[in-house]
């Protein structure tokens, strides 16, 4: 039986994530939350289609009518929920192979569900039996045009035509910003060239998006002259940006130039910003010297808009490029985050390259996953003594983060070094140690 993780219930589409489980968890969102209506988006994964009919089979079986936007990033969703005091479901895997297909949920007004809300959703879903409800089937209506909505409110948030003379490249992952980005952006006046907006079902993040930035990188290298290059995931809620020299810059620099930024115009609330365990060093450095306060959270967006809500922030995000505007969104939108970064830089008359050298310097960091032989649940308690003994040799100019995967046997070890090699050679270190103690071996590609 599948498990919601740090964002939704993830599997292979059709094969773990099947249609019957699927449709007995539309039944269950509607049982829980109990909803005036539910608005329904997907990605562009193969199995898409096929899913989504399935949840709002699930759905409408309680009574509850849907409104489907079709192919829909998963911010737009956010955003229709919260202006309808709508729940909102999501039928995408993020950046995830078009292979696995999977479910994310936000509660009625468009913000993540609380612990309480997914643990009664999981706990509901599993109890089900065959047996279908007895109430009648809702309505499912035909709602695309409400994605105009979301397209128009993004737009007025920067201006429209306030960009001209701006050129920017997007690439769209082949997912579901193919469409919705490159009409904002041109609707702001940029001059917009548009790469992986041919989704065909099963290219979505294929070496493409914010997990595989090197063809945008090479994109705008290759240009004659681009501002700002943006690298969205399959789903639209996170982006990674490229500079004018091709350079990529990641979550952790735009969140630092975001956060002074606002912080300079007197917008960052109580002047501080919320980051996960996993934000570099540097950042940590960058913001003590602009007097920002910083909060630290476990790694997951849904830990960002916990401590957003806790602490009264209005920024937030992770180095994998979720950032949340809190002043303008509910929820991570790479759109939304990628609009205020290209502002920024139009407004400065610098380019986005002088920006982020500037910003912070980056410390070497490596990570390795271990695929242990079963899961593991407090490995920084388990080797306490070994992580004592890195953190001893990396002084204060380095730091450990052991932390086991909440889906998967997978103990995650990431170091940073003043060196690249130092943080290699800790790092393998503590690798090694799990791998005596729990089995199995490093992960292809964790390097």
């Amino acid at each position: 039986m599948l498990h919601f993780g740090t964002d939704g219930v993830r599997g292979v589409a059709l094969d773990e994530l099947t249609t019957e489980l699927v449709s007995d968890l539309g039944r269950a969102i509607a049982r829980v939350l109990q909803p005036a209506a539910i608005v329904v988006g997907r990605d562009t994964r193969q199995s898409g289609p096929t899913i989504e009919a399935a949840l709002i089979q699930g759905i409408t079986a309680e009574g509850v009518p849907v409104h489907a936007l079709g192919v829909a990033p998963t911010p737009a969703v956010a955003f229709v929920a919260e202006r309808h005091d709508w729940v909102g479901v999501v039928v995408t895997a993020s950046h995830n192979p078009w292979q696995d297909n999977g479910i994310k949920v936000f509660a009625a007004g468009g913000t993540k569900l609380t612990d309480a809300q997914q643990i009664e959703v999981e706990r509901e879903w599993h109890a089900m039996t065959s047996v279908q409800s007895a109430a009648p089937k809702a309505t499912v209506h035909d709602s695309q045009d409400l994605l105009q909505a979301y397209i128009d409110h993004r737009v007025s948030i920067v201006g429209a035509d306030r960009l001209q003379g701006m050129a920017v490249v997007l690439d769209c992952a082949n997912g579901a910003m193919s469409s919705v980005a490159p009409a904002v952006f041109r609707a702001v006046g940029a001059d917009v060239v548009v790469m992986n907006d041919s989704p065909s079902g099963t290219n979505i993040n294929a070496e493409c998006g914010a997990a595989s930035p090197s063809g945008l990188s090479s994109a705008v290298r290759a240009a004659l002259q681009v501002d700002v290059g943006i690298a969205f995931d399959g789903d639209g809620d996170r982006l990674i940006a490229v500079d004018d020299r091709g350079t990529i810059v990641d979550g952790d620099r735009l969140i630092a130039l975001a956060a002074t930024d606002l912080a300079d115009r007197g917008l960052l609330r109580n002047r501080a910003v919320a980051v996960t365990v996993m934000t570099n060093m540097g950042f940590h450095k960058a913001m003590d010297t602009h007097e920002i306060d910083v909060v630290i959270t476990p790694v997951g967006d849904r830990n960002i808009l916990l401590a957003l809500e806790e602490q009264d922030l209005v920024l937030g995000g992770e180095q994998s490029g979720h950032i949340v505007h809190r002043a303008h969104a509910t929820t991570g939108d790479g759109l939304l985050a990628a609009l205020l970064l290209a502002e920024f830089v139009h407004r400065t008359k610098r380019p986005l390259s002088q920006h982020a050298d500037d910003i912070m310097v980056s410390y070497p960091q490596v990570l390795i996953n271990v695929k242990t032989t079963e899961q593991v649940f407090a490995p920084a308690d388990q080797f306490a003594h070994e992580i004592a003994d890195a953190q001893h040799v990396l002084g204060k100019d380095g730091r450990v983060l052991v932390r086991a995967s909440g889906t998967e046997p997978l103990v995650r070890v990431m170091v940073e070094a003043s060196s690249i090699d130092l943080a290699q050679q800790v790092a393998a270190e503590l690798a090694a140690a799990v791998i005596r103690v729990c089995g199995g071996d490093i992960q292809v590609g964790s390097l």
